[in-house]
């Protein structure tokens, strides 16, 4: 096992670079659309919600891999619509982006509904009180809902943080050079496969535990006094 981790040391290392590079990039992403389609389902408006439902219910139930190569072959080589300038050099970093663009998608409709979860939590009054005070529904849900829904559900969002972590392992289906890819490589060549899967099982695991451990952490630090 430490005569493979030395002798891919460099390709591990840039295997792994790649999948923290799409875990932190895909979970801005989906936290930004996550958090404006959570605002549509809680919204007064019902065409609103209507497409919010709509979302999460399609892409909750929509496998990631699907999702993902829609995008690549989809999108990008049938429609050809380019994430990256045009040229060889460039192929992988469309497909990486492309991969972003599934992984963000996908996710968001979980940390939707985990932030909608949190907005529950929040009591009616405070939300009453601000409309009393003439505020628009998106200052309340600014300045009064979202800031105790996110300290509501920071255990939450830590997991689906975590699963995406997880779920970046789909991008080699369309080539992006991540983990898994590197994983099924080595697999082909070299003829230890328990030793293999210990050695990415094992750096999943240095990836995912800090992050359940910070976010326990924090969610206990920021927990809602009720």
């Amino acid at each position: 096992m430490f005569e493979l981790i030395s002798d891919y040391q460099s390709q591990l290392l840039d295997a792994f670079w790649v999948t923290i590079k799409l875990t932190v990039v895909s979970a801005i992403g989906a936290l930004v659309l996550g958090t404006v389609v959570a605002a549509m389902r809680v919204s007064p408006i019902p065409v609103a919600r209507w497409i919010g439902a709509a979302y999460v219910t399609i892409f909750r139930n929509t496998p990631l891999t699907l999702i993902i190569v829609f995008c690549s072959l989809g999108l990008s080589t049938t429609l050809g619509l380019k994430l990256a300038s045009g040229g060889r050099d460039d192929i992988a970093e469309n497909n990486f982006r492309w991969a972003l663009v599934g992984l963000s998608v996908y996710t968001a409709a979980f940390v939707c509904e985990s932030l909608r979860a949190g907005i529950n939590t929040v009591p009616l009054g405070q939300s009453e009180a601000g409309r009393s005070l003439g505020l628009t529904f998106g200052q309340n849900l600014r300045l009064i809902v979202l800031p105790q829904a996110f300290r509501a559900v920071i255990a939450p969002l830590g997991s689906v943080l975590i699963a995406l972590t997880k779920n970046s392992t789909i991008a080699s289906a369309i080539g992006v050079a991540e983990a898994a890819l590197l994983m099924a490589g080595m697999n082909e060549t070299e003829a230890a496969p328990l030793q293999i899967g210990a050695i990415f099982a094992l750096g999943f695991v240095i990836l995912t535990l800090p992050m359940g451990l910070l976010f326990g952490w924090l969610a206990k630090r920021f927990e809602v006094a009720r």
